[in-house]
Order: structure tokens, then C-alpha cells, then sequence
């Protein structure tokens, strides 16, 4: 597996692939070349057996990701057409999908500033967990822009609910580490110096589990968020079946005979 580092830097360890967001002097800024490098790694990772969990962390002290960089973007799509600022919105979503439909659970490791592009691809991860100085924001509107932005409208309602969506979405105001833990949009928050290893700590422990089984769990959450019940519970019958049928599934019960640890694979 080749991953292009533009941005951010890449690492697979013990099955677990590290994602660090690398421009700390820009708090970690997306630019028009790190949104199709992040995309294309993203989709290595999606197509790569050996990359069982993804940890996602931004580097320095200030923060997580402060979104799309004004610099390198802003200026630019001033001067863009339709057809060419089109060309961008749908490279950002192609990130945000990217991260959503990955097989490999992905897990945000957050501090900081978290807002704009930034905000979108932590709700686009998996799991999230924070330290109590992150402040996370969808900005959008702030400059004159829609919320719904990325598949934020998509996203955010099916974590925090639709009113509280809403005001996050119509607003942009920050939400602090406290508040996102309680409303569920941070899974947990951990003291500064444990975030790291909290996030790989998790990380390690879905690697090691049925990854076969992990991925189709993320199908089925997905899935299931636009069907009716008696359509989920059908569908679960034959994802179940088919888990089933994996070799996963036999090694769990020899171990757990032999009492032992699985290998899965």
C-alpha cells in the first residue's frame, strides 16, 4: 500500500494506521491538495486488509483541524464559476465520504480547535474521544455559508438528534468538551496527556477483533439509519448469516474451548 502524505503524515502499526493531520502552524488547515490525499489514503485504507482500526489525530498544540486553509482556498474559489466551485464542494464531500464508509473503524482523537471541515470529518469517524480543551464548530455560517455542508446535515442529526443538529448546524457557535460529552457528540473526554494512548488503546482493541465482522457492523449502522424495522431485522439475519460463514466465527468458538485468545483474521 502507497499513501501520498500531503498534509498529514501516515503509519500502520500492529494493524492499527495512524493519521496525523501535519501543518501545525496552520492548526492542521486543510489544503486543495491534502482534501484529494486524505480522500486517496482513506480509500487505500478502505481496500487494505492489514489496516484494521485508523487512528485520526491533528499534531501541535492548538488544535485538531481549523477546517479549509484561508490561504491556500478561500481566494481561489472567488474567483471560480459555478462549474468550478461545484468541482471543490465535491472534493470536500469525497473526503467526508471517504472517512464515513472506510471499513476500518475510525476513531477521532480530538483537542483544541475542532471547527469547519475539521468538525465534519470528526463526525464522520466513528468514535470520538477529547480532551477538555477541545471546542468543537460547524462554521459554516459564520462566513456567510449553509451548515449543511460536507454531509453535516446528514451526520450530526444521527448523533445528537434533529434539534440539537439544528442549532449547531444554524448557529456555528462552539461547543465545548463538557457540553459535546454530554449530548453525545464526543464519545468520552480524557485528561490531555491520556488522549493519545486512550485512542489507541481502542484502537488496539477493535484491531484485534473480527474485522470481517467490524466492517459489516459499519454497513449495517449505515444501512439500517434509512430502513423500516422489519427491513433492519431481516437485513441482520443475512448479515449475520453471512459472518457466519467466515472462518472468524469458528475461530472464536475454538478458542474460546481451547481458552485461549482468538486469531482472527
Amino acid at each position: 500500500m502507497t499513501i501520498r502524505e500531503e498534509g498529514f503524515r501516515y503509519r500502520l502499526e500492529d494493524g492499527v494506521a495512524h493519521v496525523t493531520l501535519a501543518r501545525p502552524d496552520r492548526i492542521n488547515a486543510l489544503t486543495f491538495a491534502s482534501y484529494r490525499a486524505l480522500t486517496d489514503a482513506f480509500r487505500e485504507m478502505n481496500e487494505t486488509a492489514a489496516v484494521r482500526s485508523v487512528v485520526l489525530s491533528g499534531e501541535g498544540p492548538r488544535g485538531f483541524c481549523s477546517g479549509g486553509d484561508v490561504r491556500d482556498i478561500i481566494g481561489e474559489l472567488f474567483s471560480r464559476d459555478m462549474p468550478g466551485l461545484l468541482e471543490f464542494t465535491r472534493l470536500t464531500g469525497s473526503l467526508v465520504a471517504a472517512i464515513h464508509v472506510c471499513r476500518a473503524p475510525v476513531i477521532a482523537a480530538l483537542h483544541g480547535v475542532v471547527c469547519g471541515a475539521g468538525a465534519v470529518m470528526a463526525i464522520a469517524s466513528d468514535i470520538r474521544i477529547a480532551a477538555p480543551d477541545a471546542r468543537i464548530a460547524f462554521l459554516f455560517p459564520k462566513v456567510g455559508l449553509s451548515g449543511a455542508d460536507m454531509g453535516a446535515s446528514w451526520l450530526l442529526p444521527r448523533i445528537v438528534g434533529f434539534g440539537l443538529a439544528s442549532e449547531l448546524l444554524l448557529t456555528g457557535e462552539f461547543v465545548d468538551a463538557a457540553r459535546a460529552e454530554r449530548i453525545g457528540l464526543f464519545n468520552r473526554v480524557v485528561d490531555a496527556g491520556a488522549l493519545a494512548g486512550e485512542a489507541l488503546a481502542l484502537a488496539k482493541t477493535i484491531a484485534a477483533g473480527p474485522s470481517f465482522a467490524h466492517g459489516m457492523t459499519k454497513k449495517m449502522l449505515d444501512y439500517e439509519q434509512s430502513v423500516d424495522f422489519a427491513t433492519a431485522i431481516e437485513a441482520e439475519a443475512q448479515a449475520q448469516a453471512i459472518c457466519m460463514q467466515h472462518s472468524d466465527f469458528r475461530e472464536a468458538y475454538d478458542a474460546g474451548r481451547e481458552k485461549r485468545p482468538p486469531r482472527f483474521k
